[in-house]
């Protein structure tokens, strides 16, 4: 298996990003007692220091440029501020990499725990990067037993702390979502990887709220929201799309266009009373009898 170099990637974005500038000599130093050296006490070469920002570039679209008098910073940082997936995904990597370096406080920083499935990351990203399908060993929630076959990984996506692979299987003959902590071994392999022309992974999931793509078409959706959950909601959207088009001191309807999966089907539900479909009709018929048959569970 590659060497894992994904948490280097962000270990060294976070230790730019933080100083603003820093100088190659420091980066090298905090390095040399980074848990993350499994060289303990050795420098950061220069060579890996350039292969690394290489890595980064291609991986994550994040430049990193010198500065003769005051060191490496991130070039377009502005980009960055104004990616807001990207941005999130890179924080909560540089968040996870903090706590593993912060052994000595781990019993006063609680976090939730987040399933296995990083230690793929490289593997597939390199795969990407190389134009490689890969061989995987897969095994669903709903499948006795794993099954290996080929795949042909198109990206990459987190949805509720899991990470996931958006992959056409030759096995099955279809694009499908992969939940990396589910896979038992996957490596490239000497197969080109078939991907679509013009292929944009935002433009694929514009229509989705979760990782569940085969819900139909994408329609308009109104949920009535209790005054109380509103600034909630406009401070983290459940999608993109997402419009305030009324309000009164006691609701706040809001507009979407997406395909409602069954993901933003049980997002609804997780709000309780606060949250009302009132548009589609189908999909309030759907929430309603998914209700009725809690509500029918409880009153045995």
């Amino acid at each position: 298996m590659a060497k894992n170099y994904f948490d280097r990637y962000i270990w060294l974005i976070g230790t730019i990003s933080r100083h603003g500038h820093i100088p190659f000599k420091e980066i090298s130093d905090l390095w040399e007692t980074c848990s993350l050296n499994d060289r303990h006490g050795e420098p950061l070469s220069n060579r890996t220091f350039f292969n690394h920002l290489d890595a980064i570039f291609d991986t994550f679209g994040i430049e990193i440029k010198c500065d003769r008098s005051q060191g490496y910073y991130i070039a377009n940082s502005d980009d960055l501020e104004g990616d807001g997936i990207r941005q999130w995904l890179l924080e909560s990597l540089a968040m996870n990499n903090l706590l593993n370096e912060s052994k000595d406080m781990r019993d006063r920083i609680l976090f939730e725990k987040i399933p296995s499935g990083q230690q793929w990351l490289t593997v597939i990203v390199n795969a990407m990067r190389e134009k490689r399908a890969v061989e995987m060993t897969y095994q669903s929630f709903w499948s006795d037993e794993p099954h290996t076959f080929t795949a042909h990984p198109y990206c990459l996506k987190v949805f509720k702390q899991r990470w996931y692979m958006l992959a056409y299987s030759e096995w099955r003959k279809e694009v499908r979502m992969y939940a990396l902590d589910r896979i038992h071994d996957i490596k490239p392999i000497d197969v080109t990887l078939k991907l679509p022309k013009k292929f944009n992974a935002a433009e694929f999931f514009s229509n989705y709220f979760g990782v569940f793509i085969d819900a139909g078409e994408a329609e308009t959706v109104e949920l009535k929201v209790d005054s109380g959950q509103v600034k909630y909601l406009e401070t983290l959207p459940l999608h993109d799309s997402q419009e305030k088009v009324e309000q009164n001191d006691e609701y706040a309807i809001f507009r979407y266009h997406l395909a409602p999966t069954y993901d933003f089907e049980q997002e609804i539900l997780s709000r309780g009373a606060d949250i009302e479909v009132t548009k589609p009709e189908w999909f309030r018929e759907q929430i309603k009898e998914e209700i009725a048959g809690m509500a029918r569970k409880y009153a045995k």
